[in-house]
This record gives structure tokens, sequence and C-alpha cells, in this order.
């Protein structure tokens, strides 16, 4: 017993000197625009005065950077080749609570991080609207991430950022009216927070970004590229605002194992700047896997295609969307791209979606409230295959005409519990990507598609190549269709639908299902889901 409490004793003291040793080599830099000078030894008595500084410091695990509130400070902060092995990050941030502001306008980007471990910026506005750029550079951003050294990167924290008026060009330029119409855009523009992995032998784990507000900017809000060997992996994206957006509001390529929750997405593909690209849907994901989207809002997305409130591109797998409430996005509400796996929407809310006309104001796509395509870029048309779609509540005004297109190379759907509720015409719509569905002879096998509530007989057109069997007709008497809240959707003809649900099942030769589960516990407001489930996305008590 005396040796082992010498042995705690001794370990006590190893783990005080540890913490007395932290506390002596973890600096502190203070940056001050009106009284700072490059000269001072960066103390908050004598501190450091412009972004250049930070290029010639020898950072270590645990310091800080530490920018006065209230002032701005011009150009960019750069950070390279930081961080491998640290056990606690170093810190950007402002002196107190109000947030110091980095102008990339005499810059390029207002944070630029490359190949680092370890960092967390926090509470920092950034902005960069125009101004001198490089002209080597292919774009401006509020904050970028990225890796032009291989090797495996981790522990990367945007929280608490303010990233506005970003633009690469300067007011007044025109692009062109064909360049909102390819597929992400030619030409230079200004992005909100971007992780790209330039290395191809590079990976990025446990990225964070939370509480982070978005707005203006020329293109994408917070965009992540991970790599061919989908290097970006255990991400979380929470409780964001992004709006105004010239492109999407977030958009992901080659990641793996995402959480994205509690975000706010408004008028994404905004074209109130001719610097914008004009086109984006709130949220989509290309070539990744294992993602869950979930209690977003997601309105007001515009543009001529694509423009959905959030759209599964093609290229993944397991990628499920939730909880989510989708309004007023001229794309349309469900959107499943070719060769995915094994995705879903189910339990969301969407009110008035794809109310896009194909050919007027310039638009090249229909708008779709229901879209299952084969599209996989320049690839025969394949899939999606086994797409569950659940318990979701679809309301459409008399005003708008519910677009469905649904590609012959369809395999496995499961359809049901859902309330489709459109008040007006409804018609049959061939996929229109970049090399439009051509129509033909259905091959779509393994579809489950019953014990849905429709509106009216005529809510689902006949020529659509998968038909609902089972179904109900009636007016489920929303709480307020003019509203625009998930409560505004609250069915009350409770009779119609309170324990009208049935199970989910597996699709018939799916061997996996969703890997998140097909049951879950509650339903778009919190409600517990009872044995016997209700119809629609809000469970009836």
């Amino acid at each position: 017993m005396k040796i082992y409490k010498l042995i705690l004793f001794c370990v006590g003291l190893l783990l005080m000197n540890c913490t007395t040793q932290k506390e002596q080599t973890s600096a502190a830099y203070y940056f001050d625009t009106i009284v700072g000078d490059d000269l001072n030894d960066g103390t908050k008595a004598s501190p450091f005065k412009s972004l250049e500084k930070i290029k010639s410091l020898q950072l270590e695990a645990g310091d800080s950077i530490l920018f006065k509130s209230g002032q701005t400070f011009d150009g960019g902060v750069v950070l390279e080749f930081l961080g491998k092995g640290w056990q606690i990050p170093l810190v950007i941030t402002s002196t107190e609570k109000e947030k110091a502001t980095i102008d990339a306008k005499g810059g390029t980007h207002a944070l630029y991080i490359n190949s680092c471990s370890n960092i967390k910026a926090t509470n920092l506005r950034l902005v960069g609207n125009a101004g001198k750029v490089d002209e080597e550079e292919a774009m401006r951003c509020g904050v970028l991430y990225t890796t032009t050294k291989e090797g495996d990167f981790e522990n990367i924290t945007f929280k608490d950022l303010e990233v506005e008026d970003i633009f690469y060009n300067q007011p007044g330029i025109e692009r062109g009216a064909k360049e909102v119409n390819t597929a992400n855009g030619t030409q230079k523009y200004g992005w909100g927070i971007r992780a790209i992995l330039k290395n191809k032998n590079s990976t990025l784990h446990n990225l964070l970004i939370e509480d982070c507000h978005v707005r203006n900017v020329a293109h994408t809000g917070i965009k992540l590229t991970g790599n061919a060997n989908v290097g970006i992996e255990n991400f979380v994206i929470k409780n964001c605002v992004v709006e105004y957006t010239g492109g999407p509001g977030i958009q992901m390529s080659r990641v793996k194992k995402g959480h994205v929750y509690n975000n706010t997405v408004d008028h994404s593909g905004s074209d109130n700047d001719s610097r914008k690209w004009g086109r984006g849907s709130g949220l989509w994901t290309w070539g990744s896997d294992s993602i869950i989207i979930e209690k977003n809002r997601f309105t007001n997305a515009n543009g001529p295609g694509d423009s959905a409130g959030a759209h599964i591109d093609y290229n993944c797998s397991n990628i499920v969307l939730q909880y989510n409430y989708s309004q007023n996005n001229a794309g349309g509400f469900i959107e499943v791209l070719g060769n995915n796996y094994n995705c879903s929407y189910r339990y969301n809310v969407s009110v008035n979606d794809g109310y896009r006309t194909k050919g007027e104001d310039g638009a090249f796509q229909e708008g779709k409230v229901f879209w299952l395509s084969g599209y996989q870029g320049n690839k025969k048309r394949k899939g999606p295959f086994n797409t569950y779609i659940y318990n979701n509540t679809i309301y459409l005004d008399n005003k708008i005409t519910a677009k469905i297109a649904v590609d012959k190379a369809t395999k496995g759907v499961f359809i049901a519990n859902n309330i489709f509720h459109f008040e007006g015409d409804a018609k049959l719509v061939l996929g229109d990507q970049y090399t439009p569905d051509k129509g033909g002879d259905s091959e779509v096998e393994n579809i489950t598609f019953k014990n849905n509530i429709f509106y009216s007989r005529s809510n689902w057109p006949k020529e659509v190549l998968i038909q609902p069997n089972q179904s109900k007709y009636a007016d489920v008497h929303f709480a307020n269709v003019k509203g625009s809240s998930i409560e505004d959707f609250i069915p009350h003809n409770s009779k119609e639908i309170k324990q009208k649900g049935i199970q989910i099942q597996t699709i018939q030769q799916d061997s996996i299902g969703l890997i998140y589960g097909l049951e879950v516990s509650e339903d778009i407001l919190g409600n517990p889901i009872s044995e016997i489930p209700s119809i629609g996305a809000i469970e009836i008590m």
C-alpha cells in the first residue's frame, strides 16, 4: 500500500511539473494596430502590429494569437506546417468578446492554414470585399484550410467566426449568361469557409465548424473537399447560419463520417450581386459516405438548375437527411442522383419546394418535388440503389405544379408513411441534368410504395414509372399552410394519421438497409414515436 501511495505521489508531482512546464512555455502573442509595433515583444503591454509578424513567430502547442477586439487588421493570417503531435491547440482569437476583424482585401485569404494540426480559430470577423489579390490565385476565401504536404492531419476547429463580404472581383463585373449553367462555375469567386486537401496523400480527421455565421459571399458558404482517398473524415458542422451565398450554402465532396445539424441556410444561389454565381442548393453531397444531415433549415434556394433545399449528388452512400425543414427552394425537395446507395429522406417537412419552371427566367431544369435520377456525370445512367423515403410531410399550394421524375435505372425504393399534399396539378417530367434522361420502358425493380396519404388521386401522375398502392386520400388539415415553421404543418386530421403508419422494412435484396437503423425513436419535433407510427413527419399524440 505504501508503494502504491508513493507511486501516486510521484505521478502527481509529474503531472504538476508538466502543468507548470505548460504554463511556463505557452506564450500569448498580442496584436494591436494602433499602439503595436513589430519590433515589440508581443506581450499585452508591448503588442505586435501587423499580420506579417506571425510568419516569424516560433509557435508551439498551447500558444495564443490575440487580436485587439474591435480593431481591423489588413491582410491575412498565414499558418503553415504546425501542430503535429501537439496535445493542446494553438488558439487564434480576439482579446475580448467583441470580435477583431481580419480584412483580406489587402491579401488573398483572411485565414490560411496549410498542412497543420491542432489549430483553433474562434471569435473573429473575417472579410474580403475585392481589393488586391495575386492574379495566380484562383479564389479568395474567408477561411482556407489546405494541404500541400502529405501526412495525416487532425483537430481543426473553426468556432464563432463571422465570415462575410468575400469577393474576388471588384463590383460591377459581368460574368456572362452561360457561367451559371456550368457545373460549378469556371471563373474566380469568393468563398466562405473552405477545406481542400490538395495533396493526394494527405488526410484530415476531426474537423469542427461550429457557431459560425457566413453571409454574402460570391460562391459557397461552407465547402469541404477531400481527395481521391476520401481524405476528410470525422467532421461536424453545427449551429451555423449561412445566408445569401452566390453558390450552395454547404457542400461536401469526398468526405466520410460526418454530422451536419442545427444549421440555418437561407438564400443560397443568391444573385443580388453580379459577382455571385447565382445558383446552389442549400446543401449537397458528392462522392461521400456516412453522413447524417439533421435538424437543419433550408429556405429560398435560387438558381436555373439544382438549387434544392438539400440534395444527394452522385457517387454517395449512407447519406441520411432527417428532421429538416425545407421551404421555397426553386429546385425541389427530394433529389437523389445516380450511383448512390442506401440513402434516405425521413421525417422531414417540405413546403412549396420545386416551383421552378424550365424555360422561364433562364431555367434549364424543372423544379421537382420528387426526383430519383440515374445521372452520374459522363457515365451511363445507374441507380440510385436502395433509397428509403418515409414519414415525410410534403406540401405544395395550388400555385405550384408538382413535378416528379423517376429514372428507369432506379433499383430499390421504399416509400411509405408520407403525406403528399399537393393542392395544384401534378405531372411527370424527365430528369434533366447535363445528360438528360431519355425515358423509355421501366427497368425499376424492388419497389415498395404504399401507405401514403395523398391530398387527391391526381397527386401522383399515372405516367411515373413507380406507382403507389394501398394509398389513402384525405385533407390532413394542416394548422397553417401560410406559415413557415414545423408547427404550422401539424396535421389535425388525426383520424387518418394517428397510428396509421406501417413498420419500415428493408428493401428486397438489400442486405444493408440504413447503417443508422431504419427505426427512429422520435419525430421531427422530438415527440416519441409509438409502437405503431403516425403518417408524416409529426407523430400525433
